[in-house]
């Protein structure tokens, strides 16, 4: 029985870490936009919603400081749900070839019969493409990863599976995964039609998740 908690816990960090929306944006399309509000749909291990903002600052690199709220569908919306908070900067700025990167702090909750886990978390995204103001195409590369999780065991858990299983703050040895795959848009005016298509495989390179495939359709609308 004592195998069981380990299985458990890989089991469900598979189902944890999933990718999210990400903030994808046309760079040669900002121009001076302020704010940015995105929504999209896609299929991250199951299919999931997101929302959010982001705020370029004014500065001579383009940086933008951003905020995302995603969940799965499903019965009850509010048992499983990841926020991100963090920012993307340009790194290398040319008229049309632009490098990017994101980083984010990551907050998750997971819910089923048996347990409930918390987790706090980081991604760290890089993005290099090609940008024109109607339309792009780049390559991403992330990687998620997963530092600290609360497990708080349900009573059906505790009475017929791991009798002295504790509760509490666990630290996994591993927990992230890898992504790479493509991004691409068309911008008009004031939005953003976006697509982002990859494969995700866990950090030791030995398995993947049940799903191993993203596929993500977003929206932007840029305000002055």
């Amino acid at each position: 029985m004592k195998k069981i908690k380990p299985l458990l816990f890989i089991a469900m960090f598979f189902c944890f870490c999933q990718q999210g929306m990400p903030q994808t944006v046309n760079w040669n399309a900002l121009e001076d936009s302020k704010h940015i509000i995105t929504a999209g749909i896609g299929w991250d291990y199951s299919v999931s919603f997101s929302l959010g903002y982001a705020y370029q600052l004014k500065t001579n690199t383009p940086i933008l400081l951003t905020s995302n709220f995603s969940i799965p569908s499903g019965e009850k919306l509010l048992d499983d749900f990841k926020t991100k908070i963090g920012g993307q900067v340009v790194f290398w700025n040319r008229s049309h070839l632009k490098g990017s990167i994101a980083l984010n702090g990551i907050y998750r909750r997971f819910e089923n019969p048996l347990v409930q886990l918390q987790n706090f978390g980081s991604e760290l995204k890089g993005v290099l493409g090609f940008y024109k103001p109607k339309w792009f195409v780049a390559a991403e590369v992330g990687f998620d990863k997963a530092i600290v999780s609360d497990f708080t065991h349900s009573d059906t858990f505790k009475d017929t599976i791991f009798t002295t299983v504790k509760d509490g703050w666990y630290k996994p040895s591993s927990g992230g995964n890898f992504m790479y795959g493509l991004q691409t848009g068309y911008s008009s005016k004031q939005s953003d039609l976006t697509l982002n298509i990859g494969m995700v495989t866990t950090q030791d390179f030995k398995t993947t998740p049940l799903v191993p495939y993203y596929l993500m359709l977003g929206y932007n609308l840029r305000l002055h």
